[in-house]
C-alpha cells in the first residue's frame, strides 16, 4: 500500500511538472486574451444603469483599448502569436513582449486606480458618452481588420 502511494505521488509530480513546462514554452498572444468586450450597449440601456455599473464598463473598455491599440499595425484580435505573424519566437522577441506586458499592466493598474477615485465625480451623461465612444472605437477595429 505504501509503495502504491509513493508511486502515485511520484507520477502526480511528474505529470504536474510536464504540464507547467509545456505552458511556459507555449507561444503567447501579442494582444492579451482578456482584451475582449462581452457586450456592446446603446444609450438607452446605459441610461438605465447606475453610475457604479457605468464606471465598471468604462474601465473595462479602457483596459481593452490599452491592450489592443498599440498593436493594430500587427494584429487587431487576441490570440495571434509572434509565430503566426512570422516574427521569430526567440528569447529577444519574447523578452520584448514580456517587457511590454509588464509596462501595460503597470500603466493599467495606475489608470484604473485613478479612474476608481476620480470618475465617480464625473457626470453620468459624460460617462455614457465616453462608453459609447470607446465602444465605437472598438467596433471600428473590426472595420480596420476588414481593410487588410
Amino acid at each position: 500500500m505504501k509503495n502504491t502511494t509513493i508511486l502515485l505521488s511520484f507520477l502526480f509530480f511528474l505529470t504536474t511538472g510536464a504540464i507547467f513546462a509545456q505552458a511556459k514554452n507555449a507561444p503567447r498572444s501579442i494582444i492579451s486574451t482578456t482584451a475582449l468586450i462581452k457586450k456592446y450597449h446603446d444609450q438607452k440601456e446605459l441610461s438605465g444603469m447606475q453610475k457604479g455599473e457605468l464606471l465598471e464598463l468604462y474601465i473595462e473598455r479602457i483596459k481593452v483599448l490599452v491592450k489592443t491599440l498599440p498593436y493594430i499595425a500587427l494584429v487587431t484580435k487576441p490570440g495571434v502569436t509572434m509565430a503566426d505573424l512570422g516574427i521569430p519566437d526567440d528569447n529577444e522577441h519574447k523578452k520584448v513582449l514580456d517587457l511590454q506586458a509588464v509596462g501595460t499592466t503597470s500603466f493599467l493598474d495606475t489608470t484604473v486606480e485613478f479612474q476608481r477615485k476620480m470618475m465617480p465625480y464625473s457626470d453620468k451623461g459624460n460617462l455614457i458618452a465616453a462608453i459609447l465612444f470607446y465602444e465605437s472605437t472598438l467596433k471600428s477595429l473590426h472595420e480596420f481588420n476588414d481593410l487588410n
